[in-house]
């Protein structure tokens, strides 16, 4: 979302409102750009973990985000539409299979996210985040096996040309860049298969992962390596960990209420536009040639991409309202 979504929950079951007033649609926009501007902000909260190892931020985030998580699912009233999203046993095990995946693949999304962070490789984060949806179009090839456009299909060949080029010219991969669009894609190909919304999802996500989180907690405040209580900064910034990860979420919820995918999917650019100007400006992280060059070649791909989706909406409208999908 790893900020997940940055290391945030994708958009799994988005529904797309078509007629929405206009002042239910700007509220709609103004819920967005307020959720993707929160996740583009990540790297300055986690940075603030000065000395904290990622995998403990990780657990601490876990734990927090589930006690969080439960309070506003409690006070919105979901907890009727988490149970009815299980109707039966065959189906409880069968989506409790599949949110597992899911969080298993969300932990290792913001775990790496976090030591990006701290190993000062936003840039890195950033190109991730930028890689995703064409990671997502590679993935609906392979997995669903979608056919793709000629767009797509350009778009997919700059990406994998610009992955290529820089391991020539730096000689190494940019590894956590595509873990990140690897393990945010892969989850948003598992969500589809999940009745839940982003909010109730990760809370069922978090509790599957919470059992593992305390024992971890256990096992560092046994052997004296707990930062928690050390001292009241860092503790404090454990525990808002839960509602940093939580408000970006309620925000994601009222745009996607508002606003078609489209709009959405034009938003979430913003999240690692962000991260690609808090690296240059604010962490001082240098900016290479190659780098700059694999930037401007997933851009590229990136405006292909987008063309082609939009061809696919306006075809879509074309045969009626029916049709239009995400």
């Amino acid at each position: 979302m790893s900020a997940s979504p940055s290391d945030e929950t994708p958009p799994g079951n988005v529904k797309p409102v078509t007629d929405a007033p206009r002042h239910e649609a700007r509220r709609g926009v103004g819920y967005g750009v307020t959720a993707y501007a929160l996740w583009g902000c990540f790297p300055l909260f986690f940075s603030l973990f000065d000395g904290v190892p990622a995998f403990e931020v990780l657990i601490q985030r876990i734990l927090w985000s589930c006690i969080f998580l439960i309070v506003v699912v409690t006070l919105m009233g979901r907890w009727p539409a988490i149970r009815s999203g299980f109707p039966g046993q065959r189906e409880t095990i069968r989506g409790l299979g599949w949110i597992l995946g899911c969080a298993l693949l969300i932990a290792l999304n913001w775990g790496l996210y976090i030591y990006a962070v701290e190993t000062h490789r936003v840039l890195q984060a950033s190109l991730g985040y930028f890689m995703t949806p064409l990671v997502n179009v590679a993935l609906g090839m392979l997995v669903l096996r979608e056919r793709l456009g000629r767009w797509q299909k350009m778009a997919i060949g700059l990406a994998l040309a610009a992955v290529i080029l820089q391991l020539v010219l730096l000689g190494t991969l940019p590894w956590i860049s595509l873990v990140l669009a690897m393990t945010f894609g892969s989850y948003g190909l598992l969500r589809k298969r999940v009745p839940l919304d982003a909010l109730s999802g990760l809370l069922v996500e978090t509790s599957l992962l919470l059992p593992l989180s305390l024992a971890t907690l256990a096992w560092l405040a046994w052997h004296g390596q707990s930062h928690f209580g050390a001292s009241l900064d860092v503790t404090a910034l454990m525990i808002v960990s839960g509602v940093v990860t939580t408000l970006p979420l309620l925000a994601f919820a009222g745009a996607t209420k508002r606003l078609t995918l489209s709009t959405i999917g034009f938003l979430m650019y913003l999240n690692p536009t962000l991260q690609f100007l808090l690296a240059l400006w604010i962490f001082g992280e240098p900016l290479v040639w190659p780098q700059l060059l694999t930037f401007a070649l997933i851009w590229i791909s990136l405006g292909l991409y987008s063309v082609g989706a939009w061809q696919s909406h306006r075809k879509a409208l074309a045969h009626g309202p029916d049709r239009v999908a995400g």
